[in-house]
């Protein structure tokens, strides 16, 4: 089919510009030198204008209506269609010098950032951050508001999610975390966490070596791909054959690093579990980030949160950490799992998790929809984290500068992280109804029959369907967050004695 043919052809080469952006976005935080920065900024800029001026050619526009109309498309064409469709609409309301000078600003914003959280002082960052509200406004302006500013961003990120949707999953979750927290916290009065020893330091190179057995004993394929360092933990799927992700160390508390690396190891398996037959097409694409956290949340919770996997794991830590105390599975799962309130959010518990998020997404409500002031966010963050948690924020690297996401302007994306506690938490039962003893199948530390279940029911699929849909096929129901809720209870029911 000619016309296919030339539309899939032109979709490739649109797909291959947001690689090399990829790559060029790892290099920036990771190994760039710090005099790059203005060049690296102009080059993503002009990798934008010119990925946008194609995705907004009128003879692609002519390809997609022409495609539409065909009966004889298949269904992985007709999700190719489906999907440019979307993006196509999307791009050709923005004009090509603003999404040029947006690519601009958030390099630029990227590097204040890393600057500014070094430093703990948002002031560093502050007015980058207010020229991508700004900008961001203005591309919410382009897209046009049909219900509130904010949905705009939230659909951008998981295809079809409003704040109608998230206000009452937000409020039905908190309504169950807050008294399982309190009950966990009583509890702790009479049955304490054993604690990592505070004079004890893990090396980094151990950490590292470390965590490289755990993450291939997953099924990540380190000679396609590789794990470095960066202030955030990332991954990125580069195309097929390269996919990279990063973690961070702290000498004091390897599980920091350990958890780090099992959720990205789970995005990165992700990506490398895609079907290659449909590579630089939207069906050979993950089908979204609330998916795509599912995956990285399973790895690091449903598996690495575990007896089962500590099991395994034990001899592997007493190797590379042999002056560590001789903890028992059980101890270093207690340890693992230990719930308290904290600063960080990527170092939080399964019970306080959602609670960070939900603080986030209500301050990006109050952005957008409420027009709160870049000036007065630290002093927003600070109030709403006191008032949720008990506990002050002593610096701006502990509050709004510890995430990366503001800094890329992705605005609307820390709902998908509940969106992906819900979904592990939905595979995680139809996995053991289909699989059997999934804490069996985890202490047996053979894990592939875990990773091949995701590779055809998740990861072979990529954005053939749309994301609950997925769910649906995958699971049998449609999403829920009831499966979560019942996880949790259960878990931590039995860690605490409740």
């Amino acid at each position: 089919m000619a016309s296919y043919d030339l539309f899939i052809e032109r979709v490739k080469d649109i797909h291959k510009f947001g690689a090399i952006q990829g790559h060029l976005g790892w290099d920036q935080e990771t190994i760039m030198p710090a005099k790059g920065a203005k060049s690296r900024s102009e080059i993503m800029s002009w990798l934008a204008r010119e990925q946008h001026n194609r995705i907004t050619d009128d003879n692609l526009a002519k390809l997609i209506t022409e495609l539409e109309s065909n009966p004889s498309l298949n269904a992985d064409q007709q999700a190719n269609v489906r999907e440019v469709r979307r993006r196509y609409d999307k791009a050709v309301k923005l004009p090509t010098e603003f999404v040029a000078e947006f690519a601009l600003a958030r390099s630029q914003a990227l590097v204040a950032w890393q600057e500014a959280r070094a430093a703990s002082d948002f002031s560093k960052f502050k007015p980058f951050l207010g020229k991508l509200i700004s900008m961001t406004n203005q591309k919410i302006d382009y897209y046009g508001v049909e219900t509130t500013r904010y949905d705009v961003l939230l659909d951008e990120y998981e295809f079809g999610m409003k704040v109608s949707d998230y206000d009452p999953l937000f409020a039905g979750l908190k309504s169950k975390l807050v008294p399982l927290l309190q009950k966990i916290m009583e509890a702790k009065k009479s049955n304490p966490d054993p604690n990592l020893p505070p004079e004890m330091t893990f090396p980094v190179d151990a950490q590292t070596e470390f965590c490289k057995i755990v993450s291939q004993a997953t099924g990540f394929d380190f000679e396609a791909g590789r794990m470095d360092a960066s202030t955030h933990p990332f991954s990125a799927g580069l195309w097929p054959g390269d996919t990279r992700f990063t973690t961070r160390f702290d000498e004091k508390d390897p599980f920091s690093c350990l958890y780090a690396v099992m959720h990205e190891t789970g995005h990165a398996l992700y990506e490398q579990g895609l079907d290659t037959d449909h590579s630089f097409t939207p069906r050979g694409d993950a089908v979204s980030l609330g998916v795509h956290e599912s995956q990285s949340r399973f790895w690091e919770n449903q598996v690495g949160r575990t007896p089962a996997f500590w099991k395994v794991a034990i001899p592997w830590f007493k190797e590379h950490f042999p002056e560590s105390p001789d903890w028992s599975p059980e101890e270093l799962n207690r340890i693992a799992n230990c719930v308290e309130p904290g600063f960080i959010r990527v170092e939080a518990d399964e019970v306080t998790y959602n609670l960070h998020i939900m603080l986030r997404y209500e301050l990006e409500k109050k952005i957008f929809n409420d027009n709160l002031s870049v000036d007065d966010i630290p002093q927003a963050w600070n109030q709403m984290f006191e008032e949720w948690f008990s506990m002050k924020v002593p610096e701006d690297r502990l509050g709004c500068l510890q995430d990366i996401h503001w800094s890329m302007a992705a605005f609307g994306y820390f709902p998908t992280y509940t969106l992906g506690n819900l979904y592990a938490a939905q595979l995680l039962d139809a996995m053991g109804d289909e699989l059997g003893d999934i804490n069996a199948i985890v202490e047996s530390g053979n894990w592939l029959p875990m990773l091949d279940w995701l590779r055809t029911n998740i990861h072979q699929n990529g954005s053939k369907y749309t994301p609950s849909e997925l769910i649906k096929l995958a699971t049998g129901i449609p999403p829920t967050p009831q499966p979560f809720i019942n996880y949790v209870e259960k878990k931590y029911g039995e860690l605490y004695n409740l």
